[in-house]
């Protein structure tokens, strides 16, 4: 018997919400502290997408997983979101790597406003309720009231936000796009959209390494280890320590992503990946030197406030009065936060 047969509805998505958001907050410290000892953004991602396809192979291989074959109908509606997602997390790393936590979740923040606009104009979801709009823009707000206490954009203007804006973009797409591929790709196991994902995703890491000067760096760090010129081991044991933990976590998110994603909308799936960040923020603040003014932080809990107001679109309805169908559990995010489960 499958562990989560027999459960409730609400209760799978309570795990779903609970296992992703883990995921998600601890992925964004961890590839932080990767960052720092091992600056290669590409290259890390890169590490943990194979990881993430290693373990699917030796998990099938001693019938730990079923995994769908790999099919070219399966592929195809599977590329434009693989291009959206190796965009997105190399915008999200070349953000961390140049920009402190709290501006890339505040980026993230403004992700549900775009999502919800593409969820009621492709995905065949009602437009938000007058609460839920005044609680998007809420959050844009305290993303804008952030913005102004920003040193980073007081003394870069607006380059200091080249890359969370194309995060942003990109994201949004992504959310979108992945809810119609969840719902309108017939795979019949949860690896599957994981490894179509990371085995469609590493290429192109590849690819943006080599734009980026990756190779040249750490061939230069190496040759300069090796030839004594600075004192340590080729590659710092803290940050390949961390790598693993990452490749580890990345594995996770790969998993609780697409099934919270299959239970929830995108909007509301987008709005989570928010407001799992408060324990990011909490533990960064506690970890971490390079974080916002308080100014900020009280305008990332504004954010924060906003997405607690907001309650998930429902599906639209037919001419004949009919409700479009959907496979996600149509429950509303507000009284799993005041449960205090995101």
């Amino acid at each position: 018997m499958h562990p989560l047969e027999g459960l409730s509805p609400q209760t799978t998505v309570v795990l779903a919400v609970l296992s992703y958001s883990f995921c998600s907050g601890s992925l964004v410290l961890v590839n932080k502290v990767i960052l720092h000892h091992l600056p290669y953004p590409s290259l890390v991602i890169t590490f943990q997408l194979w990881a993430t396809l290693l373990f699917i192979q030796v998990a099938e291989a001693f019938h730990i997983v079923d995994v769908d074959p790999v099919r070219w109908k399966h592929v195809k509606p599977y590329l434009a979101y693989t291009v959206a997602f190796s965009l997105g997390v190399y915008c999200n790393m070349k953000s961390l790597s140049l920009s402190n936590v709290e501006t890339v979740i505040v980026f993230r923040a403004l992700a549900p406003l775009l999502v919800s606009v593409l969820d009621a104009l492709f995905l065949g979801r009602e437009w938000p309720s007058a609460q839920s709009w005044g609680a998007l823009a809420l959050i844009a707000l305290g993303a804008y009231g952030y913005a102004l206490t920003d040193e980073q954009f007081q003394t870069q203007g607006m380059m200091a936000y080249l890359w969370p804006t194309l995060y942003l973009l990109t994201i949004s797409f992504e959310m979108a796009y992945g809810k119609k591929i969840i719902t309108g790709v017939d795979l019949h196991t949860k690896s599957g959209p994981v490894m179509y994902t990371n085995m469609l995703g590493w290429p192109p890491m590849l690819g943006f390494a080599y734009m980026g000067g990756e190779y040249g760096r750490l061939f230069r760090h190496m040759a300069e280890r090796s030839a004594g010129e600075e004192a340590g081991p080729l590659l710092p044991a803290v940050g390949l320590a961390m790598l693993v933990l990452g490749c580890v976590v990345g594995t996770g998110i790969g998993y609780t992503g697409w099934w919270c994603r299959s239970k929830v909308s995108a909007a509301s799936y987008t709005l989570i990946g928010v407001m799992n960040k408060c324990l990011t923020v909490l533990v960064n603040l506690l970890i971490w030197d390079q974080h916002a003014p308080p100014a900020g932080i009280v305008c990332l809990s504004l954010c924060l406030f906003g997405g607690m107001l907001y309650n998930q679109a429902p599906m639209k309805k037919t001419k004949s009065g009919d409700q479009i169908e959907s496979r996600d559990s149509e429950i509303q995010l507000e009284p799993l936060i005041k449960d205090g489960c995101i």
